[in-house]
């Protein structure tokens, strides 16, 4: 299982504020039925890797369909093959090590 962290941003708008394209990303995330979470700095998403690579296509070509000329992506993955794991399970181990 895959945990993913992106972050998908248009350059070069006619304002500095995102929100009205992060929206339009988090429908295709929606649509997707990918477990995910946005934050404020990008979006965590969860699953199986294969499933979740042209996910990730669609929400960089997402801005493009809403008038955007340039986009930047931003991708982290970290996936794990010798057992599952999840966000709040890397959280919940921190947590744990700090006696919380």
């Amino acid at each position: 299982m895959a945990v993913v962290f992106v972050t998908v941003a248009p350059l070069g708008t006619a304002t500095s504020s995102l929100s009205h394209y992060v929206a339009g990303v988090e429908r295709v995330l929606r649509q997707s039925g990918l477990k995910h979470e946005l934050t404020a700095m990008g979006t965590i998403v969860e699953g199986d890797l294969d499933r979740i690579l042209p996910v990730l296509r669609k929400m960089h070509e997402q801005p493009f369909t809403q008038g955007a000329v340039r986009v930047s992506t931003l991708i982290k993955i970290d996936d794990r093959r010798d057992k599952a794991h999840t966000g709040e399970g890397k959280v919940r181990s921190v947590k744990e090590k700090l006696g919380e």
